[in-house]
């Protein structure tokens, strides 16, 4: 079965942590469809990843750490207009509370301050090159409506994702800009891999066991790829969803219901 085509020509594209993985994907998603697409890391990463992007469309890179209010300005001082966001920049890592080594409350904090106030940061200095009929779109997570041992940091900050989208969903409403959020399951992405390989170690249980227990707790059966990712976020980008906003739609074959 073909995808619903979509058309964004003419359209102004910034997406954040689009080096690899689900921000890659829907970046590629959005040049394929016509618009104009900005992509956005701290690494150098990001100028390889433009370069494979170009053949799909009209792709510039941009280089800045979304947690420095100075590189996020500067950054996005570089584009003239944003009609779509899409906040995909993200940190995943194991952070348990009983941990005794310090060095997981430096990452509990990077994690926070990258996943909570880099969306922040970056949403509030892309606003004033948004006019009305702008659309944001954050990346959350299964975990932004659940809950696994020792990624506390990782979930603290989804479920700060789904109520920072909320808020500004009702604050942006009034300028005619929509706020809505994809929440994946499990997608076949390295940030995903590095998880399942953790969650291995600190249970001494084979990966493979640990991904056929998580395929097995969704409805419909099989890992996601970042590509499955892309219908979902053109949709909520078009005209289609002009009435959806403040909303968590999950993509995660069925393995939360909510």
């Amino acid at each position: 079965m073909g995808r619903v085509s979509y058309d964004f020509s003419g359209q102004a594209v910034l997406v954040t942590g689009a080096s690899r993985g689900i921000g890659f994907a829907v970046a590629k998603g959005f040049a394929e469809a016509g618009a104009t697409v900005a992509i956005l890391s701290s690494g150098t990463a990001i100028e390889e990843a433009a370069e494979r992007l170009r053949p799909h469309g009209d792709v510039t890179a941009l280089r800045a750490d979304i947690t420095d209010r100075a590189q996020v300005a500067a950054a996005l001082g570089k584009l003239d207009r944003i009609d779509v966001l899409v906040n995909n920049a993200g940190l995943e890592r194991i952070t348990p509370i009983a941990d005794p080594d310090d060095r997981v409350e430096d990452t509990f904090a990077r994690i926070i301050d990258i996943n909570v106030n880099g969306t922040f940061l970056v949403t509030r200095h892309a606003l004033p090159k948004m006019a009305r009929g702008g659309r944001i779109i954050l990346t959350g997570s299964i975990w932004s409506r659940t809950a696994v041992p020792e990624f506390s940091a990782y979930v603290a900050s989804k479920h700060a994702n789904l109520g920072f989208m909320r808020s500004i969903a009702h604050e942006l409403g009034p300028r005619g800009i929509r706020v809505n959020a994809v929440c994946p399951g499990w997608v076949k992405t390295e940030a995903a891999m590095l998880s399942l390989k953790k969650m291995a170690e600190a249970t001494s249980r084979p990966e493979c066991d640990l991904l056929a227990e998580i395929t097995g707790a969704q409805v419909l059966d099989g890992l996601l790829e970042p590509d499955d990712m892309i219908p979902l976020y053109l949709f909520l980008a078009s005209d289609a969803a002009r009435d959806i906003t403040g909303q968590a739609c999950m993509l995660d074959r069925g393995e939360v219901m909510a």
